[in-house]
């Protein structure tokens, strides 16, 4: 509707300038937008008072003389200038009943659009690091990302999905000796075990596969994995847990020598990424590739990226270390690339990474990271700009982790500690759709509040439920027209949609006709609570005509307008729950 409107003030556009009017405008930058209060009209647009300077007369008669030149339409009941310029239209009713062939001929892509032109967009999101199953925190980043490169796609972007899989560094070693140490117990050997290594049960099981497989080959006493190591006792106002954990995971390599301890760090990984992959199918997320950081360090992308960074003359050298001169773009201070020992920090595998995904072609990359790495957004851009790169072609989106609440108490969310609920459990107990819904139904950098009873409830406040019930009712309604062995058109005609003039089946219309302006919307601003607000909406003004209103009338023609008014409503709701992974049940 927007884009037909456009049209019409181009043409009007064009037809002053025919009369020797100084005014050029280009469609695209016509500005439309619905009418803030439906008296005034349906849609308004500002173009008079954007223009009227570059042609030297007053918005307002501009504004009229606009108006007087629009082409004859019959979308348009009347047309106004009100205010200082603003030009409101009035539609026509049948510019509204016409959506419903519209809906019911576009089906499952009724609210596409091609706004992305086929753009290159990279989409990372989750990418946890694989030392633990995925818990609800991670959950909401799954939902969001998946459902932002639904919307997009379906926007006419040429989105890819990737998972960083965090393969290298040190929580990485962390889980590979905790996994060691738990072999150990299971080989016979006693000690205490470190209170900062991982604890979850899932550390068991993987330290099982490693005993089952090499027995206890890869066994060493606890005497010498254990001796001469800082100490680990919270009472000691000496110890130093994080140094204890550093110390038995040299020893872990020493003892074990490279290809065991490889082997221990395989066993870890190859577990934990294949949870995380099963987890995430199961939750209806799916990646075209999975990103191994270590490939980084092996292709040498790494190195690539330090010695760019160096061509650009952003590196100097301190306490043997490599640094990268950040504060020149605005970092808050520099940052080291290369450890004194030679190793490459985490923060140059990410430059790296990043280089690599503009070297891919991607025109935008979007990471949604968690709202715990705000800081560290300034100094990948600063990288990108230090290497030649447009800082600009970076998006991050940063997602507020959700706080679950079993009654009223806070669930914890420590991975290390293995007390933690995890995504898996959350979508036993309230569901795939639940879940899913809750977490995009808020602004990804707003907190939220899980609630669990509510999400499992069976009521029209929950919101997930309630929509979905509406698309049941409307599968409802076509099961009892044949049961009765009533009849509809496929696509009502003309005569029959213009009965549709009830207040109810007005609002009805004019919710459906919103639907492709909310999908581009949720688009450009990467934000799908939009569309779960708008199916909240649709839903409501569903509900409302069927406690209102017969469908299965014995008026042929008012049949026929009913059932394909509430056929687009359950073709929309359906394409608005499919943008966020959530499914459409034809029975509840």
């Amino acid at each position: 509707m927007k884009d037909d409107l456009r049209n019409l003030l181009a043409a009007a556009v064009a037809d002053l300038a025919a009369q020797g009017l100084t005014i050029k405008v280009d469609p695209e930058a016509i500005g439309i937008e619905r009418a803030r209060a439906r008296q005034h009209g349906d849609f308004a647009s500002n173009i008079a008072m954007v223009l009227a300077k570059g042609v030297g007369e007053q918005p307002r008669t501009l504004a009229e003389k606009i108006v007087a030149a629009l082409p004859a339409s019959d979308q348009l009941q009347h047309v106004t200038v009100a205010g200082p310029g603003f030009i409101n239209f009035k539609l026509a009713p049948g510019a509204f009943q016409a959506m419903i062939p519209t809906v019911l001929a576009q089906g499952a892509k009724f609210g596409n659009s091609a706004i992305g032109a086929g753009s290159r967009v990279i989409l990372e999101y989750v990418s946890a690091n694989p030392t633990g199953p995925l818990h609800v925190g991670h959950g909401r980043g799954a939902a969001y990302g998946d459902a932002i490169a639904r919307i997009l796609t379906a926007s006419g972007f040429d989105v890819h999905r990737e998972y960083y899989v965090n393969d290298a560094g040190r929580q990485m070693d962390i889980l590979a000796m905790s996994v060691w140490l738990r072999y150990l117990e299971l080989c016979g050997e006693e000690f205490d075990f470190p209170s900062n290594a991982y604890q979850g049960d899932y550390i068991y099981d993987i330290a099982a596969t490693a005993h089952r497989e090499n027995d206890a080959r890869l066994a060493r006493s606890a005497e010498e994995v254990f001796v001469g190591l800082p100490s680990d006792v919270a009472e000691n106002h000496l110890a130093d847990p994080e140094a204890h954990l550093d110390g038995l995971i040299a020893r872990a390599r020493k003892l074990l020598g490279d290809a065991d301890y490889r082997k221990v760090h395989g066993y870890a990984l190859e577990a934990l990424v294949a949870d995380i992959r099963n987890d995430l199918r199961e939750f209806g997320v799916e990646y075209d590739a999975w990103f191994s950081e270590q490939s980084l360090t092996g292709s040498g992308e790494v190195a690539k990226a330090v010695e760019l960074l160096g061509e650009h003359g952003h590196l100097y050298t301190k306490d043997d270390a490599t640094w990268f001169r950040s504060t020149d773009f605005g970092d808050e201070k520099d940052r080291v690339l290369v450890r004194a020992n030679g190793s490459p920090t985490y923060f140059a595998s990410d430059i790296a990474y990043h280089l690599d995904k503009l070297e891919r072609g991607f025109d935008r990359l979007v990471d949604i990271w968690g709202a715990d790495h705000h800081g560290y957004v300034p100094r990948v851009r600063a990288s990108l700009q230090a290497m030649g790169k447009d800082p600009a072609a970076l998006e991050v989106l940063l997602v507020q982790f959700a706080i679950l609440y079993r009654g009223k108490e806070k669930v914890s969310m420590s991975t290390r500690g293995g007390d933690f609920v995890t995504l898996r459990e959350l979508r036993e107990e309230v569901g795939n759709d639940a879940a899913r819904f809750f977490y995009v139904i808020r602004k990804c950098e707003q907190h939220m509040d899980f609630d669990l009873e509510l999400a499992k409830s069976q009521t029209a406040d929950n919101p997930v439920y309630y929509i979905q019930y509406a698309h049941a009712r409307v599968c409802s309604v076509f099961r009892q027209l044949q049961e009765r062995g009533m009849s509809t058109r496929e696509v009502p005609d003309v005569d029959e949609l213009g009965l549709l003039t009830e207040d109810h089946e007005i609002e009805l219309l004019n919710t459906l006709s919103r639907f492709p302006e909310v999908v581009e919307m949720a688009a450009r601003n990467h934000e799908p609570h939009q569309v779960a607000y708008y199916l909240q909406e649709l839903a409501n003004d569903f509900h409302t005509y069927y406690n209102a209103h017969q469908f299965l009338v014995s008026e042929d023609a008012i049949r026929h307008a009913r059932m394909g008014l509430i056929a687009a409503v359950r073709q929309v709701i359906a394409n608005g729950l499919g943008l966020l992974g959530v499914s459409a049940p034809e029975t509840m």
